[in-house]
C-alpha cells in the first residue's frame, strides 16, 4: 500500500475542530451544545458587504490580479492610512484568508529546517502551517500568571541561533487575548534589528481592544520597514471567517517580490469574496461601536461567571475574544470530549478547546482550555454554570 508523506503525518490535528464529532454525536442525542471553542462570530456580517454581493453584474467570473484587486488594494490602503498605519496599495498582496498570508510569509522568508520563534500558547494553525512551510517552532513560554505578557527578551535572545529567521506574534492574542504594549512591541523590534531577522504580526484582531487600550502595530514601528511583516483578515473584522480574505503587508520590496511568486502560482484570491471584502471597507463606525461594547459586555461577563468557580483561574484578555482559562481538572483533552460524550446538565453541555494544543511544548497547558465569548451574554451565563457543574460531577467520578 502506498505511503502517505512524513510531513502529512507529522501536521496536527486542530485542537479547535478535532472534537466536532462528538459535538454532532451529542446533538443527535438530543443535547444543545454550546459552542465556547471556535472563533466563530455571531455578530452580522455587515450588510454592505452582503448588499455588493448580491447585486454584482458580471458575465464572466474571471480570475482577479494574482496581487487581488488594484481597486480593493487602493482602498484597502485608505483604510490602513485613515487608522494611521502608512500602507500603500503596492504593499499589500491580498490571500485566500489570513491562513494564506502566513504561508506566503513563511515561505518567502524561510527555507527547510529553518526556526521560527513563536510566544505560547498561540494559534494552533501556526504549527501546522510552519510543518507545511517545513519550518521549526521554537517556543517561548508566557504564563497565566502574568496574564500572558510578553516574555523577557533575554528569554528570546537565548533561543535565537543560526537558523532563526523570524519571530512571529499575534496581537491582540489568540488563544490569550493579550494585548501587546507600545514599549513591548519596541523591545521585540530592537531584537529583531539586532539579529537581522523578521518580525512577522497578526494583527486580525486589531479593531478588537478594550479598557482604552490602544493596539500598536508593527507597522507603526519606525526604522523597521526591511523586518516588518504584518498579516490581516476580513475574517473578525466584519465577521466574514467564510469569505476566505486576507493580506500580507510589508515595506521589504523583495520580501513581497518573493510573496507574489508563491501568489502567482495559486492564481488569484476568490473574486465573489474580493467584492464583499471591498464594499465591506464602507462599513460605517457605529458598526465597529457596538461590536467591540458588545464583546466588552461579554467579557466581562465571561470573566466574573469565571472567577465564581472553585479552583479556576483566568487571565483577563484586553483584546480579540479568548480567554485561557485553567481548571481543576487533570486532562482537558478527556474533559473536553467527556462533555461531550457523557455529560448533560438538563439537556444542554459545552464544547471548549483543550488548550494544550495551543503549545508546542509537550506537557504545557493539560488542564486549560480556551474559551471564545462569541455567543451572547445569557448563552455564556449558562454555558459557564454548565462547566461549573461538570467540573463537580467530572472530579467525583
Amino acid at each position: 500500500m502506498p505511503k502517505i508523506s512524513i510531513k502529512g503525518a507529522q501536521m496536527p490535528e486542530s485542537p479547535i475542530r478535532k472534537l466536532v464529532p462528538f459535538s454532532e454525536i451529542a446533538k443527535k442525542k438530543g443535547n444543545k451544545v454550546y459552542h465556547l471553542n471556535i472563533g466563530q462570530p455571531d455578530i452580522k456580517t455587515p450588510e454592505v458587504a452582503m448588499e455588493a454581493v448580491k447585486n454584482i453584474d458580471i458575465t464572466i467570473l474571471e480570475y482577479s490580479h494574482s496581487a487581488g484587486f488594484e481597486s480593493y488594494r487602493n482602498k484597502l490602503s485608505q483604510f490602513y492610512k485613515s487608522t494611521g498605519l502608512p500602507i500603500n496599495s503596492e504593499d499589500i498582496i491580498i490571500s485566500t484568508g489570513g491562513s494564506e498570508a502566513l504561508l506566503f510569509a513563511m515561505g518567502s522568508t524561510m527555507d527547510q529546517g529553518d526556526e521560527i520563534i513563536i510566544p505560547e500558547p498561540f494559534y494552533a494553525n501556526y504549527n501546522g502551517f510552519s510543518t507545511a512551510s517545513g519550518v521549526t517552532v521554537v517556543p517561548v513560554i508566557s504564563s497565566i500568571d502574568t496574564g500572558f505578557s510578553l516574555p523577557p527578551i533575554a528569554d528570546f535572545e537565548k533561543l535565537i541561533t543560526s537558523k532563526t529567521k523570524a519571530i512571529l506574534i499575534c496581537n491582540p492574542g489568540n488563544p490569550t487575548g493579550y494585548l501587546y504594549s507600545k514599549e513591548e512591541m519596541m523591545q521585540l523590534a530592537d531584537l529583531v534589528k539586532k539579529h537581522d531577522l523578521f518580525l512577522i504580526a497578526d494583527e486580525v484582531y486589531r479593531e478588537f481592544t478594550y479598557d482604552g487600550d490602544v493596539h500598536y502595530s508593527v507597522m507603526n514601528i519606525p526604522g523597521l520597514e526591511e523586518n516588518a511583516i504584518m498579516i490581516d483578515s476580513v475574517s473578525k473584522r466584519y465577521s466574514m471567517c467564510g469569505a476566505r480574505i486576507g493580506c500580507i503587508v510589508s515595506k521589504n520590496k523583495e520580501l513581497m517580490a518573493t510573496a507574489m511568486k508563491f501568489a502567482q502560482a495559486r492564481l488569484s484570491p476568490p473574486t465573489f469574496a474580493q467584492v464583499a471584502a471591498e464594499a465591506a471597507l464602507d462599513t460605517p463606525q457605529s458598526y465597529f461601536d457596538e461590536v467591540i461594547s458588545e464583546y466588552r459586555e461579554r467579557r466581562d461577563t465571561l470573566v466574573t461567571e469565571l472567577n465564581k468557580i472553585e479552583g479556576v483561574k483566568v487571565a483577563n484578555p484586553k483584546g480579540a475574544f479568548y480567554c485561557i482559562a485553567e481548571l481543576p481538572i487533570d486532562n482537558a483533552d478527556t474533559f473536553a470530549q467527556w462533555l461531550l460524550e457523557s455529560f448533560d446538565f438538563n439537556g444542554e453541555t459545552v464544547m471548549v478547546a483543550p488548550a494544550a494544543g495551543f503549545y508546542s511544548t509537550p506537557g504545557i497547558g493539560l488542564n486549560q482550555v480556551r474559551i471564545a465569548y462569541v455567543l451572547k451574554k445569557e448563552d455564556l451565563i449558562k454555558a459557564v454554570q454548565i462547566l461549573k457543574e461538570a467540573i463537580k460531577v467530572y472530579n467525583a467520578k
